[in-house]
């Protein structure tokens, strides 16, 4: 049969499964919204095609799924990057749609004309510029099968206006033959050598990246660890992939990692990282970290592998049939030194929560509580309450962690957590954010507000840039430079003109009663928590020195 241009995007979208997209029209990509609108593909209309990029990442997360956002060209396109980057870095399949100019027009500098996929060469899998209308389905479904394939990542797709408007035949996909893994002889004897270095070792660890959630593989890592009675221990990005009241699992490492989880990992005789990339922000000296030890790493992505850290053995492939491979090799032990003497860490890091004082600590303390046993997402921006809610939250379940780890972009918080509640409705999305990072996408209150979505969005606010006034408390002599951010906004004045019900508070009684009723509203929620600028992120290593040399602040 023939179909537009256009039609055929819709007719690929329904193909892959695609239930919701994020988008902004513009000019160039109003033929696509003309066949959209009789279509069973919802879409979601932004404030901002930042928002959007963000909400299909969100969507992506906690689905599983591949999430898809559509702009026009030019400045419609530009507005997706910061989206596309975060996504990117942290592997997160989803696929930009974006209008292009008609290819008569093509460089010939039309107005809102823009080389998109050169811009975007370096932060998408794949991208794509579609000038044969006969060739558009092909390369949308092959989009798709980029995005979600091996390591996941975005995919563009710029389609001019006249691709859109002309009329070409159209088959529907037929069955596709679904890749499978297989493993080696080279490999084999890889995890044999693993298997026997994991039997012997006195101290082992296993760090467990977001590449154990994307490949859902959390429950064969969970047969690891029990079968060697190892201690685990989470990447910010892992968060989720173990079950964070397991009594194997130490909780997060890294730069703002807990001391007990860094010196579990500083004193290992074995590593075993799954799923990680070892960013310095997780190793800080890369020598240092890894002296004294042997590294056993699993990733799909053989590039990984040696990049960052020299692994002394390297095993790339599908995560679970490595696993699964390794734990068949390995007999049951007991660690009863090595548990000691973690015990011993932890109880000399134990802290009372002040029973007084509404601080970060207690504020993600108390939440942690109040939605134990519940079904919730919890959805982070970057900053300082990014770091005390990987702490101080309880993460048990995959895919009920959000935040832009690799990137850090202030602003992904809110649409975030706007894709993350279209994908899972029957789950409640918690979302935090700093004043500085809600005021870069805070609009998207509207999104939240015309679909009257249950959202809860906590403001942690010490009227600044926190993460920023922090580093320059530590490393710039307390020079506090651009990180205060007067004059003071009232958020709950700002959330009442999108029609969301917004309360400050200023003690614990407050936030308990804040929160409960935030809890049991089935509306958008805002609550602002007013703490002392004088709060730091702590422990916090040197991000050039070893894993356990903490900063005294």
């Amino acid at each position: 049969m023939k179909l537009s241009g256009a039609e055929i995007i819709v007719e690929c979208l329904t193909e892959q499964g695609v239930d919701t997209v994020f988008g902004y029209p513009g000019g160039t990509i109003l033929p696509f919204y003309d066949a959209l609108k009789d279509s069973s593909v919802r879409h979601i209309l932004t404030v901002h095609e930042q928002g959007a990029a963000h909400a299909a990442d969100g969507y992506a997360r906690a689905s599983g799924r591949v999430g898809v956002c559509i702009a026009t060209s030019g400045p419609g396109a530009t507005n997706l990057v910061t989206g596309l980057a975060a996504a990117f870095m942290d592997s997160i399949p989803v696929v930009a749609i974006t209008g292009q100019v008609p290819t008569t027009m093509i460089g010939r500098d039309t107005f809102q004309e823009i080389d998109i996929t050169g811009m975007t060469m370096a932060i998408t899998k794949h991208n794509f510029i579609v000038k044969d209308p006969t060739k558009l389905a092909d390369t949308i479904r092959f989009a798709f099968r980029i995005a979600r394939s091996g390591r996941p990542g975005p995919v563009l797709i710029d389609i001019p206006r006249d691709v859109q408007t002309s009329q070409v035949e159209f088959e529907q996909e037929g069955k596709t033959e679904k890749y499978s893994w297989a493993v080696a002889g080279e490999v084999l004897n890889k995890i044999e050598a693993a298997a026997k270095a994991i039997q012997k070792a006195k101290r082992p660890v296993i760090v467990v990246g977001g590449g154990v959630i994307t490949a859902s593989a959390s429950e064969h890592i969970q047969a690891l660890a029990e079968k060697v009675q190892a201690p685990v221990v989470s990447t910010l990005m892992g968060l989720g992939a173990f079950p964070a009241s397991h009594s194997l699992f130490l909780g997060l490492t890294g730069m703002h990692g807990l001391k007990h989880a860094n010196n579990a990992v500083w004193e290992a005789d074995v590593m075993i990282a799954v799923g990680s990339r070892f960013s310095d922000r997780l190793t800080g000296d890369r020598a240092k970290y890894i002296e004294g030890k042997t590294v056993i790493h699993i990733d799909i992505d053989p590039a990984e592998i040696d990049k960052n850290v020299e692994a002394h053995i390297g095993l790339a492939g599908d995560l679970k049939m490595i696993v699964e491979l390794l734990n068949g090799r390995l007999t049951s032990g007991t660690l009863n030194e090595w548990w000691a003497q973690i015990n011993a860490w932890q109880q000399e890091e134990k802290q009372e929560v002040n029973d007084e004082n509404l601080t970060p600590a207690w504020v993600f303390s108390h939440i942690a509580e109040q939605t134990a046993e519940k079904e919730c997402i919890f959805v982070t921006d970057v900053g300082q309450h990014q770091m005390w809610a990987a702490q101080y939250l309880k993460i048990e379940k995959p895919r009920s962690w959000i935040t832009s780890g690799g990137l850090g972009a202030m602003g992904f918080g809110l649409p975030a957590a706007m894709g993350a509640q279209f994908a899972q409705p029957a789950k409640r999305v918690v979302h935090f954010a700093g004043d500085g990072g809600f005021k870069m996408t805070g609009v998207e209150l509207y999104t939240i507000a015309v679909h009257k979505l249950p959202i809860i969005s906590v403001i942690i606010n010490n009227n600044g840039l926190g993460m920023i006034r922090q580093l320059q408390h530590v490393f710039f002599d307390k020079n506090y430079t651009s990180c205060v951010l007067p004059p003071f906004i009232d958020f709950t004045v700002f959330a009442a003109a999108f029609g969301v019900h917004a309360v400050t508070v200023n003690s614990q009684a407050e936030l308990m009663q804040a929160f409960s009723a935030a809890m049991a509203s089935a509306a958008p929620e805002v609550i602002v928590v007013n703490i002392s600028e004088d709060e730091l992120v702590i422990p916090m290593a040197h991000p050039s020195g070893a894993i356990n040399a903490f900063i005294d602040m």
